[in-house]
């Protein structure tokens, strides 16, 4: 160390992958937190300006507060419920890939069906592919659109990490482009037309 300064230390690339996992883990807490503070201050504005409108008396605007406190209270609870492997039946695999598979789930407690995403955690760090399925997750998450498929649960294990979305019968573009290689005109113009 010469004035003031340190030398910067070499990096190995698991090292440099490593903090970079840690840097998105935080950022996206951090960020999760904010959002959903927003999220319950607008649903209570909104709850406010709809009793305004009604010209709620004061005991009825009350009870309103209450039930909708109740609802955070267990909104808030089920979003800090721990999901694992053994809140699903898998049905059959439905398809391969370069980090796992995918597999067709049921919810035990409800019954809906899944699409669940099995990605080894091993051969994402090996690729150095840790960021990019990070960047996936979070726009799944974000995104609002009926042409993004839905996330709905993300956790994780000492092997793998599992992203559960919605399942989407007939597969995805990608799959499709695959299989037939090329699309006719028609067939383009029809999945244009979609979007």
């Amino acid at each position: 160390m010469t004035g003031g300064t340190a030398a910067a230390l070499p990096m190995s690339n698991h090292t440099r992958e490593r903090v970079t996992v840690a840097k998105l883990t935080l950022e996206n807490f951090y960020s999760t937190l904010l959002t959903q503070h927003e999220e319950r201050e607008t649903r209570q504005k909104k709850l406010e300006k709809a009793m305004d409108e009604e010209g709620l008396p004061d005991e009825e605007k009350v009870m309103r507060r209450s039930q909708h406190a109740r609802k955070e209270t267990e909104f808030l609870r089920l979003k800090r419920t721990r999901l694992g492997l053994d809140d699903f039946e898998s049905l059959k695999v439905i398809g391969r890939g370069a980090f796992g598979e995918v597999r067709l789930v049921q919810k035990k407690d409800t019954g809906h069906i899944y699409a669940m995403k099995i990605l080894r955690k091993a051969d994402m760090l090996e690729k150095e592919q840790v960021a990019h399925i990070r960047a996936e997750r979070d726009i799944l998450v974000e995104a609002d659109s009926a042409w993004v498929v839905k996330m709905f649960y993300s956790f994780q294990d000492k092997m793998n990490l599992y992203l559960i979305m919605e399942f989407l019968p007939g597969g995805d573009m990608m799959t499709l482009l695959m299989k037939k290689d090329t699309l006719s005109e028609e067939a383009t113009q029809f999945y244009i037309a979609e979007t």
